[in-house]
């Protein structure tokens, strides 16, 4: 079937929307494994609502690296039928992302209580032979981000380990073999062995950061795809008029 020039443009444009679009599906299940496999210590202070984020990364790559695809053939075959389903189901997920933003917005309100809530519960069991992940968790963040306790290091009277002692975790040391039995001292003689700063305040700065740049990213893609739904849609139409002027 032969078109003017402009048609064969758009044509080849939509094959380019799809093929990057099917880019963008492989590269959003590459983040969402990331996130799951390196970040997954933080995660793990975040509650369920947050724990759900990689794997829904990956879900939602997947299906758009299949409606990638499914646009490529759908234009290099110049099937009208391939071309609207493609619209259609790329505005359904258009507005899926729009309700998943809008939790996402919701949930970012509450990132700080949600934050305490979960790192208190995993205070209490830290260092306990059933809670090695919790033990690890949190010795991990707090060497990382170079934090002590929630809102402090006297938090640590709150863990069932160190409630006896006026010890912290040595994750909370700023050297190796440093005085950990500090808990009772002034903040200024502590920080002269030990980190000072919330793991709360860290964390959320933490979540908050990798939220936006999520949420930056779903801006972007959104914008993409309606593009590629007025594309859909302007070649599938014109597809349609070839066959009935036939």
């Amino acid at each position: 079937m032969s078109y003017g020039g402009g048609m064969t443009c758009i044509k080849y444009l939509l094959f380019l929307f799809n093929f990057i679009f099917w880019l963008t599906g492989i590269g959003i299940i590459v983040a969402g494994a990331v996130i799951q496999i390196r970040y997954s210590t933080y995660i793990n202070f975040l509650g369920d609502s947050f724990l759900s984020a990689p794997i829904l990364f990956i879900a939602v790559g997947c299906v758009i690296a299949v409606m990638g695809f499914f646009g490529c053939c759908g234009a290099i075959r110049e099937s009208y039928c391939m071309n609207m389903t493609f619209a259609v189901l790329l505005g359904l997920i258009f507005v899926l992302e729009l309700a998943a933003g809008m939790a996402g917005y919701v949930l970012r309100s509450e990132l700080e209580q949600v934050i305490k809530v979960h790192a208190l519960d995993g205070m209490s069991h830290y260092n306990m032979t059933y809670s090695v992940g919790v033990t690890d968790a949190w010795d991990r963040l707090q060497e990382n981000q170079h934090c002590c306790g929630i809102s402090n290091y006297t938090d640590w009277k709150n863990s069932t380990w160190f409630e006896d002692n006026n010890d912290v975790p040595i994750s909370c040391c700023r050297f190796d073999g440093c005085d950990v039995s500090v808990r009772d001292q002034p903040i200024d003689i502590a920080a002269e062995n030990i980190y000072i700063d919330p793991c709360a305040d860290k964390l959320r700065d933490w979540a908050s950061q990798k939220m936006g740049i999520i949420i930056g990213v779903a801006c972007g893609v959104a914008v993409v795809q309606i593009v590629g739904v007025i594309l859909s849609c302007s070649f599938g139409s014109r597809i349609r008029g070839a066959y009935d002027a036939v």
